[in-house]
């Protein structure tokens, strides 16, 4: 069972600074608290009990979070000295993770998975990345994930209008060691550097359930009528 988390919170945040100029996405208020206090009740629920946050931009905003979050500990922070990409960002990372396999996650991302059922997955696979997928309808701003008979990934296909498909929910089962053990540059895309390129053990999961992304200002306003999505 997986047991701890990777959160890549240190965007930038610039597609939603008309609606929260001041803050990094992710501390944006939701129902009065930040939208990453949501990620990490939800998942310390499924079980997760060490969280590494991935902090970069406007990381002293996170202080008051963590002491009301976690006063007892149970998290650390990885600290980019520079910008490095969500791949230099998991790196890094990873280096303070105490376990082989990690859940990676989005603080800007709310996505309702089941960790058990995925973390049996990822095992079973020997995948060295999981990806969870979303079924979406009529949709245009995400590419679309193919799988193929055995669930390994296929293709990745850019974004543009789909009638339906499967499109990558930002969360991860990775293997640290492996990922940590290739030879990738200091700064890079988790996404097109690392899981569009390169023979790894790519597989995805089908999760059918909630998915929301803070990170324009329509989804913002949107998920302040969903919030019990996210108890």
């Amino acid at each position: 069972m997986i047991k701890e988390a990777i959160i890549l919170a240190g965007g930038l945040g610039t597609r939603l600074r008309s609606a929260v100029p001041e803050l990094p996405k992710c501390m944006a208020p939701v129902g009065g608290r930040p939208f990453i206090g949501y990620v990490t009740d939800y998942f310390r629920g499924q079980g997760i009990e060490h969280f590494i946050f991935a902090l970069g931009y406007k990381s002293d905003y996170f202080d008051d979070f963590f002491a009301a979050a976690f006063p007892s500990g149970g998290y650390s922070v990885s600290l980019e000295q520079e910008p490095l990409g969500t791949g230099g960002a998991i790196r890094q990372a990873c280096g303070l993770a105490k376990t082989d396999t990690a859940l990676i996650l989005n603080g800007d991302t709310f996505y309702h998975i089941a960790l058990a059922e995925l973390s049996a997955f990822h095992a079973g696979k020997d995948a060295d990345c999981s990806l969870c997928l979303k079924p979406m309808r009529d949709f245009d701003r995400f590419g679309v994930v193919e799988l193929d008979e055995e669930q390994r990934v296929s293709q990745f296909r850019e974004k543009q209008h789909y009638a339906a498909g499967l499109i990558n929910g930002g969360v991860y089962a990775l293997n640290t060691g492996r990922f940590r053990a290739l030879d990738l540059p200091e700064k890079f895309s988790f996404e097109k550097e690392y899981l569009e390129k390169g023979d790894h053990r790519l597989y995805g999961l089908v999760q059918d359930h909630y998915f929301i992304d803070i990170g324009i200002p329509e989804d913002y306003q949107r998920v302040q009528d969903e919030i019990n999505q996210l108890l």
